[in-house]
């Protein structure tokens, strides 16, 4: 008698990551495990990959993309296992006996990194062409026992409010149907989308699902600088997590395949955590960038606490265990994101920028004015300094007629060429502000240009606020921007470049395209191919992405870009949750945030501007060369402060002392680990006097000492060290915002004396 079929598996990793791809006896491949080598629950049977096909749908009606047909058809055919320096990657095969259609399911993971990158490219080899409406890039379910104590991270984002994120139960999102009694699985869905170009305009395509109970976390990055949607549903026995790029019923978007045509989908990546609750205090096991080190003394007499506690994000217990295991995986994104990045002199150096523009110029540079800015900008230590919008315009009202980029005869009455020659003879690179992708109504480039060129709907030219939208597939859009890039680099001498993006096309080009998505996800990808090419032939010229602030701060863009900045936000008072929330999503050594200082700002408002910059990419602006000479000095001072911390940023995991921001949080942290230091940055928006407990985990059991980075010329703060608890208590004793940048470090308890320097 034959024995009834069982379950295999098949087990990929490294010694960071462990992966379990579970083949059912009906031969259907689905992830059982994704970790760093802790078994959990057993997650429910999600299929490694969904396509939706006009032709077959979903296997049970619902809004998903879980249990698609075609899904639920496609049964292991093999697998293959590929070595390419420090990445690991595995090839699964999948076939749709039905359709002929041919799935391979991509992992790759770099050694010693607990995190995964996935996509799919799927071959149509059968007989009949395919519609295919949706395709996952990730799909598994997630180990937890049980999906009422699951925690979801997620951020809202728009133009100057960028980052705003929420942590809350599941049960918020989704309401406890008891599947079990019904027998079937759930319809609904958390789903969170991006339509158009700005990526990050509405949400971000970063999230996170956390199990407090068990200290399981997956943390996840769609990479794509188009539309994308991820979701998160339940299922009888667990939670699944969906990742995607377009899709027909979001964004317009649907592929034809014909026989033996493949399409591949955007990649997206998934980060684990290997925190797990009860652990030793102080330890965050297998966490790139955690303290080491021996416990060590911490020094003199805490001064006096003042006003009343600081805002503390949830409560003890669960949420405690759930910002560890958001922690820990916020590490592993950040070491996985730092393996994506393209090679680039810039990552060694991370040099100061001063741009023009933010509270300053405002887009109106001339000769007359950036010249003291330039002199004020190298004295304070600047490397870069940046030309802002409307270097190219002659008459005041440039934005319908951008497009040639040729600089103004009016504002540089001797050439652009004498301003850039003064910058680089203070001893800065010169950059220039660039939005190479539009081309003003006005423009006359909109004329020598052909239609083809240009995003079009129904034969029409698409127009967003006074400009078309280059269609970077046809050569020659690509080939009046590389002249451009080339002219400015070779002729001028720029090396730097701030590439801003200020509209959104919408769905897309039904030109040479079966539908605007598939047309926009083709414009997608050849503007990444472009800026590809321009690396290629400038290897030392830095890319800063901008769009309207960071309404396009997606890793499609910043694995090749060099910096992203962050905001728009002209508020220095609402610009720190912004700042502080910005490393979840982009590494702490691209992440740009403006530093503003102005003449009118008493000293504690000019070094709360300064601190905003300083745990990520410095990026100056201000009217510098009208402050007073003690202004400039505290100007001076945050520059060199961030000289000699910015050797540690490369190797910085972010963590959040006071839990993610709120966007009215009366007091804000950023803390940025290294095996040595912890540098934290603390802003105070009360008016009073008031105090704030930080919590250090990875710190508790130690002695330290903790000094002021910057300002140390302002009054101290009053500070307190609770070892047990890993808990840095402090207390602003001035009234009004302040913001202070601390370096806290274990000391060894042989330490015959010790200093608390706030």
């Amino acid at each position: 008698m034959d024995s009834p079929p069982t379950e295999t598996s098949l087990e990929w990793g490294h010694s960071a990551l462990r992966v379990v791809i579970a083949i059912s006896p009906d031969g259907v491949a689905s992830i059982r495990e994704l970790g760093t080598g802790d078994p959990g629950p057993r997650p429910p049977a999600q299929p490694l990959v969904e396509v939706l096909l006009a032709g077959h749908g979903r296997a049970r009606a619902s809004h998903r993309f879980s249990d698609t047909a075609v899904g639920r058809r496609l049964t292991y055919a093999g697998a293959e296992r590929v070595r390419d320096g420090r990445w690991h990657e595995l090839r699964v095969t999948l076939r749709d006996e039905q359709t002929g259609l041919e799935a391979h399911a991509h992992l790759r993971s770099a050694e010693g990194v607990p995190a995964v990158r996935s996509w799919t490219t799927i071959v149509n080899r059968g007989a009949a062409e395919v519609v295919v409406l949706g395709v996952t890039s990730f799909a598994a379910a997630f180990p937890s026992g049980s999906v009422g104590g699951l925690q979801v991270v997620h951020a809202d984002s728009e133009w100057l409010g960028e980052s705003r994120w929420h942590l809350r139960p599941l049960r918020e999102e989704m309401a406890d149907l008891n599947l079990p009694l019904h027998g079937q699985d759930g319809r609904g869905r958390l789903a969170v989308t991006s339509t158009g170009t700005w990526s990050t305009g509405q949400h971000l395509p970063t999230a996170a699902l956390l199990d407090p109970d068990s200290g399981r976390a997956w943390l996840w990055q769609v990479e794509h600088n188009g539309p994308w949607r991820w979701e998160v549903g339940e299922r009888r026995d667990g939670a699944y997590v969906a990742l995607l790029g377009p899709t027909d019923i979001d964004h317009q978007w649907h592929a034809v395949l014909a026989p033996g045509e493949s399409f591949t989908t955007v990649p997206a990546s998934v980060a684990v955590s290997s925190f797990r609750p009860h652990s030793t205090p102080g330890a965050m096991h297998g966490t790139p960038g955690a303290m080491h080190g021996t416990p060590g003394a911490m020094h003199g007499t805490p001064g006096a606490m003042h006003g009343t506690p600081g805002a503390m994000h949830g409560a003890p217990g669960a949420m405690h265990s759930a910002y560890a295991a958001l922690h820990d995986a916020a590490a592993a994104l950040t070491a996985h994101r730092r393996a994506l990045v393209r090679p680039h002199p810039d990552r060694a150096r991370l040099p100061v920028v001063f741009n023009d523009y933010m509270n300053t110029l405002m887009g109106d540079p001339t000769t007359a004015k950036l010249v003291p800015l330039i002199d004020a900008a190298a004295e304070a230590g600047a490397e870069v300094f940046c030309i802002d919008a409307g270097w190219y315009d002659d008459d005041g009202d440039w934005w319908d007629s951008v497009g040639e980029w040729q600089p103004s005869r009016t504002r540089f009455p001797q050439g652009i060429e004498e301003v850039l020659s003064h910058i680089r003879r203070r001893g800065m690179v010169p950059g220039l502000w660039l939005e190479p992708e539009v081309i003003g109504v006005r423009s006359p480039m909109a004329g020598k240009l052909p239609a083809e060129a240009f995003l079009q709907r129904g034969g029409t030219r698409i127009v967003e606020h006074g400009r078309y939208h280059l269609d970077l597939r046809h050569p020659a859009a690509v080939a009046h921007l590389d002249e451009v890039v080339d002219r400015l680099v070779e002729q001028l001498g720029v090396g730097y470049f701030k590439l801003d993006y200020n509209i959104d096309p919408g769905a897309g080009t039904d030109v040479d395209a079966a539908s605007p998505g598939a047309g926009l996800l083709a414009c997608n990808r050849a503007h990444q191919a472009w800026l590809e090419a321009v690396l290629d032939r400038h290897p030392d010229l830095i890319l800063e992405n901008c769009a309207s602030g960071a309404m396009r701060m997606d890793y499609a863009l910043l694995s090749r870009m060099q910096l992203q900045s962050t905001s728009d936000q002209q508020d220095p008072l609402l610009y720190p949750p912004i700042a502080v929330a910005a490393p979840l999503s982009v590494l702490p050594e691209q992440s740009a945030s403006w530093a503003y200082p102005q003449p009118g700002m008493d000293d504690e408002r000019v070094a709360y501007s300064l601190c905003t910059g300083m745990l990520g990419r410095l990026y100056l602006s201000g009217h510098l060369p009208t402050m007073t000479g003690a202004q400039r000095e505290a100007v001076r001072a945050a520059v060199a402060a961030y000289r000699d911390l910015r050797t540690d940023l490369a190797a910085a995991v972010p963590v959040w002392p006071l839990g993610l921001p709120g966007w009215a949080d009366p007091w804000l942290s950023l803390g940025l680990t290294t095996p040595d230091h912890t540098y934290v940055g603390v802003w105070c928006r009360a008016d009073e006097r008031a105090t704030a407990s930080l919590s250090l985990p990875h710190l508790a059991g130690r002695q330290v000492d903790v000094e002021v980075v910057y300002p140390r010329h302002l009054p101290a703060w009053d500070g307190e060290w609770d070892q047990e608890t890993g808990r840095l208590i402090l207390g602003k004793p001035v009234p009004g915002p302040s913001a202070r940048i601390f370096r806290v470090s274990a000391v060894s308890p042989s330490s015959a004396h010790s200093s608390l320097v706030l």
